[in-house]
């Protein structure tokens, strides 16, 4: 019997839970949001909805289901806490960009990269994921490409200027990470009218079904399909 996933994605504006592509609830997070604040908003959120099992994006690194450093937009407290214990359902974490590029995938070497509060980004080919943090790649004047990249540096740069930097590390990094293709997600990929060869714009929707993906089993081995490396 296939279960039923509710897919947790967790950022720096917005929690938004999905148990459909149509089946949608949001609220907001940012700097005070702690796990057991998140728990206690979704609870209520879902008591009509049914479903077996959980996939949450979180973003922060996680290695082996587990976050392993608190997060820079979010409230204290994440790592370490037991989110089966608090939901009473198996629970599965991944990196939320790693979420959202599990479900962009379409074949090949994929590189992901989601422009929102900061930047995420995920490498995806054949049946694994590589979680990667480019976003603290070191850039200009001694910054970080996050600082640029994100939503901060959309705020100083200003439109124009913030897509032609954008524009140029797509192609730097595509070449770099040998991608077949780039995925371009998050909520300020729709800030670009036209995107340059090889370069995809994905769609928020698309953590929904890395979510339900995490849960699926290889029918000749019996394990789960997805390595997240």
């Amino acid at each position: 019997m296939r279960r039923k996933i509710l897919v947790i994605d967790i950022g720096g504006s917005n929690v938004k839970l999905m148990i459909s592509r149509s089946g949608k609830r949001k609220f907001k997070s940012g700097p005070h949001l702690t796990p057991r604040a998140m728990v206690a908003q979704i609870e209520p959120l879902v008591s009509d909805w049914k479903f077996d099992a959980i996939s949450m994006g979180f973003p922060s690194p996680v290695r082996d289901g587990q976050i392993v450093s608190e997060p820079k937009h979010l409230g204290k407290g994440w790592v370490g806490f037991d989110f089966e214990k608090a939901f009473s359902k198996p629970i599965r974490i991944i990196n939320d960009a790693s979420m959202q590029a599990l479900g962009s995938y379409h074949g090949g070497r994929m590189l992901f990269l989601g422009l929102g509060t900061g930047l995420g980004s995920a490498l995806v080919w054949t049946n694994y994921v590589l979680p990667l943090e480019l976003g603290d790649l070191p850039y200009r004047n001694g910054s970080i490409i996050e600082d640029y990249l994100g939503k901060p540096g959309l705020a100083r740069l200003g439109e124009k200027t913030w897509r032609r930097d954008v524009e140029h590390a797509l192609i730097q990094l595509k070449k770099a990470l040998i991608a077949d293709y780039v995925v371009l997600g998050g909520g300020n990929a729709k800030k670009f009218d036209e995107l340059p060869e090889g370069i995809e714009r994905g769609h928020n929707r698309n953590a929904f079904l890395g979510g339900t993906r995490l849960w699926q089993i290889d029918p000749r081995t019996r394990r789960p399909k997805w390595q997240i490396l």
